[in-house]
């Protein structure tokens, strides 16, 4: 029996460190890195030891005789990935006492014995903060003080996953690890620039990381975008989970259709929560208000459109895989335009347009699906050119100012309006095409990339200051590819620090303490953190949930504040 990696791969390579047979790949040294959607365990060289498991933090890596439904399809697809391959398989011989041939030891963290112990700020407690964090305290004696602006950490492990994917979210168990951690102070609550200065937060920390992340979205730039309906991917996220920035009841879900535009990950994900059984998302920690929402909804079908065709598409496969097996829900592909069709009749098994082969092919109707069914639409070749409220000569509704219709290219099916478009109803649009960073108050800024400027992490021109994730390389790559970018950023410090150029701080932590305090009087500190985490468990055990979010940033910080009232965990 082997083991194979599944959906919800982070791509951190933990596992890539225990095993002893270096049967899973690409690992870290490797070029393919970071360039494949997920890991891949070679079936010829595993030995069934299960180390990978053990160590894998979003439960991924599981026996392939355990794989059940969808998650068969994994064994496969570990399997082609070593197809032709030539590394050598388990059992043939090996010079040396270990399993396979190891390279030569790298000490990358490797510090002089007299090197005092540095005081570092990371702005951002979201996956690339806190990989920076871990390597900071893992690997040196440092002190870190974790910022973020919102009253709970977390950042896109707490408001970026979907509800759906527990398994996913527990890497957030390894990071929470670091919240209590001795060498780490905890200032949550706190924004750059509204409450401390980019200059302040320098002058009491040896060095400061920014991991601040690409929080806007990108726009669609067609007419009607402004109208109301029509909102971006990232504040849907937000609003299901429970971020405090999103309005509880400003999603209206009394349409039967949507159009969502980008066929991205993201895409997937708000396409599967719109269509989903809301009594199994009821098992899950999405936001009361949204569960609500949901069980009320209208909506019975989800239209996905791509610009490129089925072979283009940007999800990955496992998120693809996952839509096959959502109980109760249909997953087509819209065969307006002839070129999809023969892209998938064409393609290889292991190919993107290859894994559409058996999905039923239909015709997108002006008017929404009829009957009682669900079903997510993948339209390729076809993009959003503008958006129709009632007023705008869709002839419905009378003229109201909410989105009535969709107008889609259209490469070649019937229905069009005879200009190569045709219009949809739909009564929601989710924009999904892409996060964008925002500007940080003190700090360069690359409008055209929307990123900081920096050289392998260090701020252009700002000593002592550093980037890392999505602000630092753009908006690509999953949780685990901040691992590898933030051990670039630390790198690049730690040399800073030992070749003695970064300026000396002039004011100590008890200082930033309380220069925080005296600018935010609501901080949330590591006690405060902990009871939010209590309060949230113990609201989601009275409903039989794993936990219940606390959803306004005046809920956060008073249950952080009466943390003192609560009892401790058991």
């Amino acid at each position: 029996m082997t083991y194979a990696i599944t959906q919800t791969c982070c791509n951190d390579a933990t596992c890539v460190a225990v095993c002893p047979v270096n049967c899973i790949h690409p690992t870290p040294e490797e070029r393919a890195f970071g360039s494949t959607e997920m890991l891949h365990i070679d079936p010829r060289a595993c030995i069934d030891c299960g180390a990978c498991a053990d160590a894998c933090p979003v439960d991924a890596i599981f026996p392939v005789d355990a794989l059940t439904g969808g998650q068969r399809a994994y064994a496969e697809i570990n399997a082609a990935y070593y197809a032709g391959d030539e590394r050598p398989a388990a059992g043939d011989a090996v010079e040396g006492p270990n399993f396979h041939v190891w390279g030569e030891p790298v000490f990358e963290r490797s510090l002089p014995s007299d090197f005092g112990p540095l005081r570092v700020a990371v702005v951002g407690t979201g996956p690339a903060g806190m990989y920076a964090a871990q390597d900071l305290l893992l690997h040196t004696a440092a002190e870190v003080t974790l910022i973020d602006r919102l009253p709970v950490a977390g950042g896109l492990v707490r408001y970026g996953v979907a509800p759906d994917h527990p398994a996913t979210k527990k890497v957030g168990d390894t990071f929470s690890r670091f919240h209590s951690h001795p060498r780490v102070r905890m200032h949550l609550g706190i924004e750059v620039g509204r409450d401390v200065t980019a200059e302040e937060l320098s002058a009491h920390h040896d060095a400061v990381v920014y991991a601040v992340g690409a929080s806007a979205d990108k726009r669609l730039g067609v007419p009607g975008e402004e109208t109301p309906g029509c909102l971006s991917a990232t504040a849907f996220v937000a609003w299901y989970n429970a971020h405090p920035e999103a309005v509880a009841q400003g999603v209206d879900l009394s349409a039967e259709r949507v159009v969502v535009v980008g066929n991205g990950n993201v895409a997937l994900d708000v396409a599967r929560i719109l269509v989903a059984d809301p009594e199994a998302l009821a098992a899950t920690d999405i936001a009361a208000h949204a569960l609500e929402a949901l069980r009320t909804s209208r909506v019975r079908e989800v239209v996905v459109l791509g610009r490129r065709g089925p072979g283009d598409a940007a999800y990955t496969r496992s998120e693809l895989l996952a839509l096959k097996h959502l109980p109760g829900v249909e997953l087509v592909v819209d065969d307006h335009d002839p070129r999809t069709g023969a892209a998938i009749d064409a393609a290889d098994p292991g190919d993107r347009a290859g894994d559409l082969r058996g999905l039923a092919r239909v015709r997108t109707e002006a008017e929404p699906l009829a009957g009682t069914g669900r079903r997510i639409v993948l339209r390729f070749h076809s993009e959003a050119v503008e958006v129709l409220s009632g007023g705008d000569g869709d002839g419905t509704d009378g003229g109201g100012d909410r989105v009535r219709s969709v107008r889609v290219t259209d490469g070649g099916g019937d229905g069009g309006d005879g200009d190569g478009t045709a219009d949809l109803r739909a009564g929601l649009l989710l924009r999904a095409i892409g996060y964008r960073g925002l500007p940080v108050p003190g700090l360069p800024f690359d409008e055209a990339r929307g990123t900081v400027p920096h050289e392998g992490g260090r701020i252009a021109g700002m000593p002592g200051s550093y980037v890392v994730g999505w602000i630092k390389r753009g908006p690509s790559g999953g949780i685990g590819a901040n691992r590898t970018c933030a051990a670039e950023t630390v790198g690049t410090l730690l040399a800073d620090a030992v070749a003695g150029t970064l300026p000396a701080p002039k004011g100590d932590a008890k200082a930033f303490r309380r220069l925080a305090r005296q600018r935010n009087r609501r901080v949330v500190d590591a006690r405060g953190l902990a009871a939010i985490e209590r309060a949230e468990r113990e609201r989601g055990q009275a409903t039989g949930r794993p936990r219940v979010k606390l959803a306004t940033v005046e809920e956060l910080v008073a249950t952080a504040r009466s943390r003192r009232l609560l009892r401790p965990a058991r």
